[in-house]
């Protein structure tokens, strides 16, 4: 049996390695499956081209992930066009957050055949032996599939506990060389190689804009996260981790276990990661910074305890300046991430958040505020169809989200244009708080460059 697994375009330069897709790869081919690649993201072919290599190309299946976003909804009708086009059609397999909070709608819209809902690396074999037996698919649990225009959903697929289980990624089937250059900060040296790696799957909090299917956290054990980051250094130059997990500091006991063994095994491995406030304590932000840590990418969302509780952050402000002064404290670059337009929020609320990052935002990147999206499938979606505010998921993503800086639904008691003038105003200040730091800092080398005589320049050049 012959796969092959899509990785779509998103028009950028350098794209982020699509660690999903990888997994999938790997449990496939063990279960010996010929799989393929098909690199948009990095040829950036037109979507036409998928039906000529279908046309050229025998599959028995393909294969295409998406999380949620606006411009992946747009991407994946074009290609779901062009599989459906081609006279050799595969059976077409969707998978991902997005299909997953509504498979019906995607089968129909996709006119796709089946839709893995959750993780799929068990699922996918199941599918894989029925489709290759000719057995019916309706007793594999974990799936949604259209037969005869009429679509079945079955049970939930019970949750892989053991994760160090599932085989590694399977890196040589990816142009490493080119994912390894994704950089997404001027932290990182030109001599850098970045890679993301997992450490766990699920978060243990409930924010009531995001979409999740499973609660809880699953832990790879630190050997086996060793190891894989091993493998990347040997194999592929790797010097830069970004822990792609939603939640690596899921507490302090587990964080503080991790880098005593990152330590331990002297990676000499610079590493990122997502972080929560409440965990951003002194000591372990010092033990971080000692086996490696960077950056810590933080989900603010807001600077106001009251609409802190309406979003369930389990976060308050003390804990927020707290955490973000010892991150600073300890040499780590805090990421701070904030939201505007949830429940409850107003003007004050906006500028509480504006202040907060024009105080404690390094300006590694450039950080902007954008509305917050209710996603299919996450409570912010289901408050905005109760409230009138959506419809269903097609009137979300064929009406409402047609980009992610642009309000999808409004929650608050300002008018569009009164909160696009107050979200334009916001973020041109930040935009200019950040060019006034490159600034300052380009006129300290300049002037390193001829009062010290510094000969290390090397020009003014963005790599």
């Amino acid at each position: 049996m012959r796969a092959l697994l899509v990785v779509h375009d998103n028009e950028s330069y350098i794209s982020h390695f699509p660690i999903a897709l990888s997994y999938i790869s790997s449990v496939l081919r063990n279960e010996g499956v010929d799989v393929v690649i098909w690199n948009q993201d990095m040829h950036h072919w037109a979507d036409s081209k998928l039906t000529e290599f279908l046309k050229r190309e025998k599959f028995d299946i393909i294969g295409i992930s998406m999380v949620a976003g606006y411009y992946e909804y747009r991407k994946l009708k074009s290609l779901s066009n062009a599989i459906n086009r081609s006279k050799n059609r595969p059976v077409y397999i969707l998978g991902g957050h997005g299909p997953a909070a509504d498979p019906a709608f995607f089968l129909n819209k996709m006119q796709a055949d089946i839709v893995v809902i959750g993780e799929g690396e068990k699922t996918i074999i199941e599918v894989i032996r029925a489709l290759s037996e000719k057995r019916s698919l309706r007793n594999i649990d974990g799936i949604s599939y259209r037969e005869n225009n009429t679509i079945t959903n079955n049970k939930r697929q019970k949750l892989i506990q053991d994760i160090d289980s599932i085989p590694s990624p399977a890196y040589d089937l990816f142009p490493i060389y080119y994912y390894r250059l994704m950089h997404t900060s001027s932290l990182a040296g030109n001599t850098d190689f970045r890679m993301p790696v997992l450490s766990g799957r699920g978060c243990t909090f409930q924010c009531n804009f995001c979409f999740r299917l499973d609660t809880g956290l699953r832990e790879r054990h630190p050997d086996s996260i060793i190891e894989e980051i091993r493998l990347l250094q040997d194999n592929y130059g790797i010097t830069d981790i970004a822990f792609a997990d939603e939640l690596l500091m899921s507490s302090e006991e587990r964080t503080e276990k991790l880098c005593g063994a990152f330590i331990k095994a002297k990676l000499n491995m610079r590493w990122s990661c997502n972080g929560r406030l409440n965990y951003a304590k002194p000591d372990l932000l010092r033990l971080m910074k000692k086996s490696g840590c960077m950056r810590i990418n933080y989900g603010v969302e807001c600077f106001d305890d009251r609409c802190l509780r309406i979003m369930k952050k389990c976060l308050t402000v003390k804990q927020i300046v707290s955490g973000v002064e010892a991150t600073i404290a300890a040499g780590i670059s805090p990421i701070l991430n904030i939201i505007f337009g949830n429940i409850g929020e107003n003007l004050n609320t906006l500028q509480k958040g504006v202040d907060f990052l024009l105080k404690y935002s390094d300006c590694v990147e450039i950080r902007t505020i954008r509305p917050v999206t209710p996603y299919p499938g996450c409570p912010l979606f289901y408050y905005a169809i109760e409230k009138g505010l959506l419809k269903d998921t097609e009137d979300f993503y064929e009406n409402k989200h047609i980009n992610s800086d642009l309000l999808s639904v409004n929650f608050t008691n300002l008018t569009d244009d009164q909160f696009y003038e107050a979200l334009c105003r916001a973020n041109k200040t930040l935009i200019r708080n950040n060019f006034k730091k490159r600034e300052e800092e380009l006129l300290k080398r300049t002037e390193e460059l001829y009062f010290n005589r510094n000969a290390n320049f090397r020009g003014f050049r963005q790599t």
